[in-house]
């Protein structure tokens, strides 16, 4: 990556214009222009828009589950029943990841460059990652479309979220107790292609909603020997390419209904939203971890996971 001054006025730079197209997405919305009709009357209000970014930037790629929080958040501001279709928002949540799908590709330009430099054989290491991250999508990929519709059905409550919760943050935990985050590992070009497959295995895990994405990857990635560092970096390229080939599918079949339900105002302010929050979560996470311990996110899943089950015990989902 590049160096923190550098890298903080590129961050600067972008999450204005971020800022910007936030502000232009509100004038669109404004009646006084007489376009409203880019908003239709069923839409999201602009700040549960705005909601569901933020919360969609800052989980996506910390090792929490944003599946699991994005659930949680529709009950809370009741959407998906009264206001709009089920297959409508889940549409409109999936559409605002490509914001945290730049988030992404804007912090790890240099490596994705890398990367592709190496299928147009200019570069060994970037053509030995790319590998890597093909045979770790692979699995995923299979096993998505083979399970997906079952996981949907059968998984897609709060009940099963907050029990991944738990079961995440104690497994969190018990592995940071053996030290095992902190040990020294491989750098992410020395991942051969068996080791990103097993690590792709282990993602399709993450299809139980409250699980992670992140987690299951990171902690296969230190467990077939890479530093955390290592593990984390490759954890957010393999999401990048995960989240986008997931966003296109879903767009390509549902693209139509999010902007019939929705326009054009909401989504983009809600992944403007995204790429903002993700940027800094991120960064967060990164500088989180050269300094303190996994294990905070151990706790914050044992905290919302016993939360969200008080919570359904009185009556509140």
């Amino acid at each position: 990556m590049e160096s923190t001054s550098s890298m903080q006025k590129s961050i600067k730079r972008i999450v204005t214009l971020a800022c910007v197209a936030i502000g232009l997405s509100l004038l669109i919305a404004d009646p006084a222009l007489g376009l409203e009709k880019v908003l239709p009357e069923e839409s999201l209000s602009i700040w549960k828009a705005v909601i569901f970014g933020i919360v969609e930037g800052l989980t996506e790629f910390l090792p929490i589950s944003s599946t699991g929080h994005l659930l949680a958040t529709k009950e809370i501001l009741n959407v998906g029943e009264t206001e709009l279709s089920e297959e409508a928002i889940d549409s409109y949540i999936i559409s605002i990841q490509i914001g945290a799908i730049f988030a992404v590709a804007v912090l790890y330009r240099q490596r994705l460059l890398q990367m592709l430099q190496g299928l147009f054989g200019r570069s060994s290491e970037g053509k030995k990652m790319a590998g890597s991250l093909i045979a770790a999508v692979i699995p995923t990929a299979v096993i998505g479309l083979v399970a997906a519709d079952f996981v949907k059905d059968n998984l897609y409550s709060l009940w099963p979220v907050a029990a991944a919760w738990i079961a995440g943050g104690v497994s969190i935990l018990a592995i940071d107790r053996q030290n095992i985050f902190n040990r020294p590992g491989k750098r992410l070009e020395e991942l051969t292609a068996q080791e990103a497959f097993l690590i792709g295995l282990i993602q399709a895990l993450a299809l139980w909603p409250g699980v992670s994405r992140s987690l299951v990857t990171i902690i296969a990635a230190v467990l077939v020997g890479l530093s955390l560092k290592a593990a984390v970096e490759f954890s957010f390229i393999l999401g990048l390419v995960t989240l986008t080939a997931a966003t296109v599918f879903e767009l390509g079949t549902d693209g139509q209904q999010v902007i019939d339900s929705f326009g054009y105002t909401t989504p983009i302010i809600g992944l403007c939203v995204a790429f903002v929050a993700a940027v800094i979560s991120i960064r967060f996470m990164v500088e989180w971890l050269e300094q303190r311990s996994f294990a905070i996110f151990g706790f914050y899943r044992l905290f919302i996971g016993f939360s969200a089950i008080i919570l359904i015990f009185i009556g509140y989902f």
